[in-house]
């Protein structure tokens, strides 16, 4: 994961492909959001039909078995994003 000393909103394509790292098995049900979040720059993006907002929400309820310090950092980030 990049290192944020201003705090800009990284894009979720970039969010997306830290994920793919962190977390090499992703669960079945979380895969078509994370490929989803993969070709969005932010959460105000459409993909098809869906706003991302919505896909980053699924994203995150289906991501539970997404663990440790990186997961709990990504998850953040991304909750920071549906704040904003």
């Amino acid at each position: 994961m990049e290192n944020n000393t201003i705090n800009a909103a990284r894009p979720l394509y970039t969010i997306a492909r830290d994920i793919r790292r962190a977390w090499p098995r992703v669960n079945f049900a979380a895969v078509p959001y994370l490929e989803a979040m993969a070709a969005l720059n932010s959460v105000n993006d459409k993909y098809m039909y869906d706003d991302g907002r919505g896909i980053v929400r699924y994203f995150l309820a289906n991501a539970s078995a997404f663990r440790g310090d990186e997961a709990k950092a990504l998850k953040a980030e991304l909750k920071q994003l549906l704040k904003g």
